[in-house]
């Protein structure tokens, strides 16, 4: 990463505008369900605090769509913030303006302030540099710590960085680091594991990977699609026919470059998309009419830990099957545990990867847990994303 980090500004006396992803569930209350954004931004928020500076958070929540929305405010983050920090948090009920200016002003050095839900002002997310250069007003420099919004170009997160010496975080440093590590060093064999429901989203990220790693296994529904380019019937399961040629020029790209596409060989189907449903196992020539693949299946479950097994390098994206219903969680749950007992740099992608193993308590397993998933999708992809390039070259 080639990027300043908070590490090289001397923040004695500075104020630092720091974009955070608190973007975490809430409940009816309005309490905090999952803080694992918050934590994860504690590391940065802590280090400034340490070194003379004063914060001002900000960060979107939900689709309030472009206006003041009640049980959108960041008043529950500030609060679970303030329980982590064990210090208090300001709030105020402005993202920019003269109050967001007077509460960000009379902030003294190891305070922290939260402005309100930058999704709130209609030009946020058109990234409308008015907005930007009044957020610039909040800080003396920009640090972006929010990998989960990294992949968007909005006020908060891209334009804000032309009118402030911008820099990154140290969850942005963590994230660059494991992702572009992995990606443009890794050691190997290098396998990726792509999974979810449509292939027509991670076309241009599994084309990425051919060219990177040395294994790719693919499951989840988009696998029915792959199965559909080898002639094969899928019954009533979820595909994308349209993107059959596609999966066809795939199959044929990682045969020519000597890349193990590895496709499930067993599946779990069901007569119905219900955890009720009557299901079995089948061989993925064998699905019946009528039926749905849903899973992978034993076979394909260990052939994918073996490979797992043999790895020195493995990134996840995606779950295997439809692992919110018990009957058809076996899939997801076993590449889990292979990587969790497996002596491989495991990185989790961010998304349903991520719900999976935090389900199964194998978190602390995993090398790193990627806070974002559309930003890591697009990262695999080999996109640049912009929250990153904005940011200040070491060189600069």
């Amino acid at each position: 990463m080639n990027k300043k980090t908070i590490r090289d500004v001397d923040w004695s006396g500075k104020r630092a505008l720091v974009r955070v992803d608190f973007n975490v569930p809430l409940n009816d209350a309005r309490e905090v369900t999952d803080d694992t954004r918050i934590r994860a931004a504690l590391p940065t928020i802590q280090y400034l605090l340490d070194h003379g500076a004063s914060v001002v958070l900000m960060s979107h929540l939900g689709r309030p769509k472009k206006k003041v929305a009640e049980e959108f405010r960041l008043k529950p983050a500030a609060d679970r913030l303030h329980q982590l920090l064990g210090q208090p948090v300001k709030t105020v009920a402005a993202t920019v303006g003269p109050e967001a200016e007077a509460a960000a002003q009379a902030l003294q050095p190891g305070e922290v302030l939260i402005l309100e839900n930058t999704r709130f002002d209609a030009r946020e997310e058109s990234n409308d540099l008015a907005m930007a250069e009044e957020l610039a007003k909040l800080g003396d420099v920009y640090v972006n710590d929010a990998f989960g919004a990294a992949h968007r170009a909005h006020a908060s997160t891209e334009g804000v960085a032309r009118y402030l010496p911008a820099v990154a975080g140290l969850l942005m440093e963590r994230e660059l680091a494991a992702l572009g590590g992995a990606l443009d060093n890794p050691q190997r064999p290098f396998v990726t594991i792509i999974g979810g429901a449509k292939i027509s989203d991670k076309i241009s990220v599994i084309e990425n990977l051919l060219g990177k790693v040395d294994s790719l296994l693919i499951g989840g529904g988009m696998a029915n699609t792959f199965l559909l380019a080898q002639n094969k019937s899928i019954g009533d399961s979820l595909a994308e026919p349209a993107s059959v040629p596609e999966a066809r020029r795939l199959l044929d790209q990682a045969q020519g470059r000597g890349v193990n596409l590895a496709l499930p060989t067993d599946v779990v189907i069901a007569d119905a998309f219900s955890a009720e449903a009557n299901h079995k196992t089948v061989s993925v020539d064998d699905v019946p009419d009528g039926w749905r693949i849903l899973d992978i299946g034993p076979e394909t479950r260990q052939t994918f830990a073996q490979i797992i097994q043999g790895a020195k390098t493995v990134i996840w994206n995606g779950p295997m099957g439809v692992f919110e219903l018990e009957p058809f969680a076996a899939g997801t749950r076993a590449v889990a545990q292979a990587l969790a007992d497996s002596d491989t740099i495991s990185i989790i992608g961010g998304g349903d990867s991520v719900a999976a193993v935090e389900q199964m308590d194998l978190a602390d397993k995993m090398s790193h847990i990627s806070t974002g998933g559309g930003a890591s999708l697009e990262l695999l992809e080999g996109k640049t994303l912009p929250g990153i390039a904005a940011l200040n070259d070491k060189s600069s």
